[in-house]
């Protein structure tokens, strides 16, 4: 299915906004890490066959137009709905990798409603979290990385792990995608909204049926935050992949089935379960 890209007019903002026509049930609505511009999801946006996505370049990201004041994830979590609005679209599943995954379960709890099952990568329940080290976490805070793909490449088996690890040249895809900001101000804008943020007090209020992915060898995101979270969301599954922080990329022809079965066959009343 062929990508349609345009600008939508939201909160005043010029936000840049990729769509894969492909009329499923519901649309799969994605919310990308830190800094990411929406190319580097397109790619697991195509393997996903038979499931309609959408997807966006949050604000002073990519093409996204930067604002005067940055939002925390209450405010983007309304600015997505209006998104949405504009395509006509009611209930979607959502999807969130790292950063993004702590928009995505943002938008579950302050939208229950309109999202049918949540699908959350590489991620944490935000301020109370089990961090990587400290030394991971510097590299991570400067938008450097998506400045200077030699840079990104030099440092990427230290932050993402997995695979990278023993190949560096897989990252030669990822970063023919990053679109550099033009600012920093926008990486900086994504920093604010997850300071002081936590999911961990209301987790146990989603009723989403939930699939959790998550990386045995992630330095950014260790697997036991993912525990946490299993432990903590109801209705929720986890599973276990042998790779690091960069799952839906190196581990995608194997994840993208996962998410497929997940949202065609996800059963409402079905309760915890790990797989290894």
């Amino acid at each position: 299915m062929d990508i349609e890209e345009c600008f939508v007019e939201v909160m005043g903002l010029q936000i840049h906004v990729a769509r894969k026509i492909d009329k499923s049930d519901r649309p799969l609505l994605l919310f990308n890490g830190i800094g990411a511009n929406l190319e580097i999801l397109l790619p697991l946006m195509q393997e996903l066959e038979g499931i309609e996505c959408i997807t966006f370049d949050m604000p002073g990201i990519g093409l996204s137009e930067t604002p005067r004041l940055p939002m925390r994830f209450k405010g983007l979590a309304k600015m997505s709905a209006q998104i949405l609005d504009h395509f006509g679209y009611g209930q979607v599943d959502t999807l969130g990798v790292s950063w993004g995954g702590a928009m995505a379960q943002e938008f579950a709890y302050r939208f229950p409603k309109r999202c049918q099952n949540l699908i959350l990568a590489a991620t944490s329940a935000g301020a109370i979290m089990v961090p990587g080290k400290p030394s991971v976490f510097m590299k991570l805070s400067n938008p450097k990385r998506y400045f200077d793909k030699d840079y990104l490449k030099d440092i990427a088996q230290h932050i993402y792990g997995g695979e990278l690890r023993k190949d560096p040249k897989l990252m030669n895809e990822y970063t023919d995608r990053v679109r550099p900001p033009k600012s920093s101000q926008g990486y900086l804008y994504q920093l604010y909204a997850a300071s002081y943020w936590t999911s961990m007090h209301w987790l146990h209020k989603l009723h989403q049926q939930t699939l959790i992915l998550a990386g045995t060898d992630d330095p950014l995101v260790p697997i036991i935050n993912a525990r946490i979270l299993h432990s903590r969301i109801p209705y929720s599954q986890l599973i276990e992949i042998d790779c690091g922080h960069l799952l839906l990329m190196t581990k995608m022809t194997e994840v993208g089935p996962m998410i497929t079965d997940f949202l065609t066959y996800s059963n409402p009343t079905q309760k915890h379960e790990v797989v290894h």
